[in-house]
């Protein structure tokens, strides 16, 4: 058998890359000694490819200049809103009792007794009184969040504090969850939390008559029709509390649906709208608009008038709603771990208490 010729040898301790200049590449055949072999076709292809005339290319078709050179940063995020929350702004809000505490009780008291007439010899007509404890479930809510070290210095290359991003985002998740209960209390079972739309003493809804237009909406009614509406309730309002409201000194909350808001700016035939005529005939009432009170009765929009309180002797604070609230905003605590920490927070509300009905007219329609 015939031994095979071996055309070179390079010793371990001489392995390294193979150099090249110029003048080495007329004799390009000669690698084939080293067992690195160039068809003679395709040598003559490479060569075309890299000739004088730069017709081609050999690295992949790219931009001279990178996009991320060509941006201009606009200062700053813009934040996604969510919609504004009017339960404080329409009746306040209560601070009372505790974050533990399982109910909020409001006591009332009837008096009982008839004058009779007097006689020498009759009995004297003695007079008594009667009390019921109205209550109302506390409920709990939490919000909490975890920040990791990687996340927190990814952040801040955006300019961004991740913790204190998520921090705002719980109290804004709270307060939101505070202000739905607040319109419509929390039903978890046997539990009695109510909102402004659902507290069982609430006096039941009327329906605005039709204008001329045939709708008894007031984005089809005119100046005098819909001032027709709120005098209604003005004088509905008087008459259900036996003249214990005085519309012209007792302190009025109009509460009307955002969507019919703007109406309040319909004008007259002489020139003045339907607010400057709240203004000027009721000086006392207040107008707010709350999103909740769209199609808040079976599809339609409502419009609260009522008392914000009402001087009637009583020991407690004389308010119409309250707005029971614990805890506004509590902190529970802080977990450290190795790579990341967790913040947690709650809140504590009772809802909202109807405690003098008689003082509060709710309209439908509008």
């Amino acid at each position: 058998m015939n031994k095979s010729q071996e055309l070179s040898y390079v010793g371990p301790r001489n392995v390294g890359p193979v150099a090249m200049d110029a003048e080495d590449v007329a004799e390009y055949q000669a690698l084939s000694d080293i067992g690195i072999q160039f068809p003679t076709a395709k040598i003559n292809a490479m060569a075309a490819a890299m000739d004088a005339t730069n017709q081609g290319l050999i690295t992949t078709a790219g931009n001279t200049t990178p996009i991320q050179f060509l941006q201009a940063w606009m200062p700053g995020f813009v934040r996604v809103i969510t919609a504004a929350r009017k339960i404080d702004e329409l009746i306040g809000i209560t601070t009372v009792g505790s974050w533990e505490d399982e109910e909020v009780v409001q006591g009332v008291l009837e008096p009982i007794g008839q004058a009779l007439p007097y006689g020498d010899t009759t009995n004297v007509p003695l007079a008594s009184w009667n009390t019921n404890f109205e209550r109302r479930t506390v409920v709990r809510f939490e919000k909490g969040f975890q920040v990791g070290v990687l996340e927190e210095e990814r952040a801040a290359r955006i300019r961004a504090n991740s913790a204190a991003e998520k921090r705002s985002a719980c109290a804004l998740a709270l307060e939101v969850q505070r202000n739905a209960i607040g319109f419509y209390g929390f039903n978890s079972g046997n539990n009695r939390t109510y909102g402004f739309l659902n507290d069982p003493a609430l006096p039941a809804y009327y329906t605005v008559p039709n204008g001329a237009a045939g709708s008894p909406t007031w984005a089809n009614k005119q100046f005098l029709e819909i001032t027709a509406d709120i005098r209604t309730a003005v004088a509905t309002l008087q008459t259900q509390s036996q003249d214990t409201i005085n519309p012209e000194t007792t302190p009025l909350t109009l509460a009307v649906p955002t969507a019919a808001y703007a109406y309040l700016s319909v004008t007259s035939n002489y020139g003045n709208s339907v607010r400057e005529w709240i203004k000027e005939t009721f000086p006392k009432m207040r107008v707010v608009s709350a999103p909740q009170l769209n199609a808040a009765n079976g599809g339609a929009n409502v419009f609260y008038l009522f008392a914000e309180s009402v001087d009637d002797g009583a020991s407690d604070d004389s308010r119409v709603f309250n707005q029971v609230v614990p805890a506004k905003f509590r902190a529970l605590g802080v977990e450290k771990r190795a790579k990341a920490y967790v913040e947690d927070y709650t809140n504590a509300t009772a809802g909202v208490m109807c405690k003098r009905p008689y003082a509060v007219v709710r309209a439908s329609g509008i």
